[in-house]
């Protein structure tokens, strides 16, 4: 998959993480770009998340992304701060570009500081290697994932969009996602993008859970820079929340020890946030997770999940499919166990809830709970 027109990237092995692989990496536009940004709203964000924030505030344009995994840059005071910035700075430098017109993204083990040497050294190298394909970065932004995540859109116009995104554990979102980066040669106000973002992030990245921990490092960011020139903005738009949902699928599916992808679908709620919040806190549980794990169609996890996600229920209405058959219609129905065991012994598996008390829907996706995910968490720093 090649970048769209105007974009060019690269990856290289700086020797941040201990295994060898890519780990540094940038996107450079050929020319100033608009940009939506959302980041975690974790009180311990992480440094490059408070600076991206700051930038976005004030509304500049932007040409480049500078990544690197191994190190998140959480919890690192006052020096991770500035480690970052000189990360950010040491692009920029390189490209002639102004030092704000740089975002800086980090991921990895919380609380270790970047080696910066390491750092600047490969920062002055990446440019050398530019190139249009999309796979070395998505690539190089991994940590625990199993394999590089990418999605795209053609519009009408002949513009394209490319997404890349990288997540796997540490996955509940409270803005967007582990990292998703979009890029489009469209152009688009920004005002508008920026406006539509975070409906966006909500139907999407804020709808994928995989454990319940929220990352300090989280961060959505969209980049436009006009290069295929003016398309339909609410075509651009239907196509970049499918390119982020796609991405947000790809996550829920690969997180830590998942063998399966866990989607649930809300129907008949009041309030869309209600639906969401209805389907992203079943996603979450433990409890169903472990029956998915094990294709046990214990839909009873179900009913407690909604019933503490806050959002109003119809008991006598409501209603629960698992793999699409019928287990519960106000009360307990008649059904075939070990045929919908079977079923749930698939890639995805597929419960559908409706409330009973209004015409709002919501979709939110997770995985299984398996014993390879405290192995891997059991093991991550030794």
């Amino acid at each position: 998959m090649q970048f769209p027109r105007g974009f060019r990237a690269a990856a290289m092995a700086a020797g941040i993480k201990p295994s060898g692989k890519t780990d540094l990496s940038c996107v450079v536009s050929d020319t100033d770009c608009a940009w939506a940004f959302a980041g975690t709203r974790s009180t311990t964000a992480a440094a490059s998340v408070l600076r991206n924030r700051e930038l976005a505030g004030a509304g500049g344009a932007v040409r480049a992304l500078v990544v690197n995994a191994g190190v998140a840059n959480a919890a690192t005071g006052r020096k991770g701060a500035q480690d970052n910035a000189m990360m950010a700075e040491a692009l920029a430098s390189v490209l002639d570009v102004p030092e704000d017109a740089v975002l800086s993204a980090s991921t990895g083990i919380i609380g270790h500081l970047l080696p910066m040497d390491k750092v600047l050294s490969g920062v002055e190298h990446l440019p050398t290697e530019l190139g249009t394909a999309a796979l070395p970065f998505a690539t190089a932004i991994m940590t625990t994932d199993t394999r590089p995540k990418t999605a795209h859109a053609t519009l009408g116009s002949g513009a394209r969009i490319v997404g890349t995104a990288k997540g796997s554990g540490m996955i509940h979102p409270d803005m967007a996602t582990m990292f998703a980066f979009a890029f489009t040669d469209a152009a688009v106000d920004q005002g508008a993008l920026r406006a539509a973002f975070p409906a966006i992030i909500a139907r999407t990245f804020n709808a994928v859970t995989v454990d319940g921990d929220t990352s300090t490092s989280d961060m959505a960011v969209v980049f436009a820079n006009g290069q295929a020139g003016a398309t339909d903005e609410a075509e651009f738009l239907a196509a970049l929340e499918g390119v982020m949902r796609d991405l947000a699928r790809q996550i829920a599916a690969d997180g830590e020890g998942a063998t399966k992808l866990l989607t649930v679908k809300v129907a008949g709620a009041r309030t869309e946030a209600e639906a969401l919040a209805a389907a992203r806190t079943c996603c979450v549980s433990p409890l169903l997770k472990s029956a998915v794990h094990g294709s046990d169609p214990n839909w009873g996890r179900v009913i407690m999940a909604v019933g503490r996600s806050g959002a109003g229920v119809d008991i006598e209405k409501m209603t629960v499919a698992v793999q699409g058959t019928p287990v519960f219609a106000g009360k307990p129905l008649v059904y075939d166990a070990a045929a919908v065991s079977g079923s749930m012994k698939a890639e995805e598996v597929v419960f559908e809830v409706n409330l009973g008390v209004g015409d709002a829907r919501g979709e939110a996706w997770g995985c299984d709970l398996s014993a390879a995910y405290v192995s891997i968490n059991a093991d991550y720093t030794t």
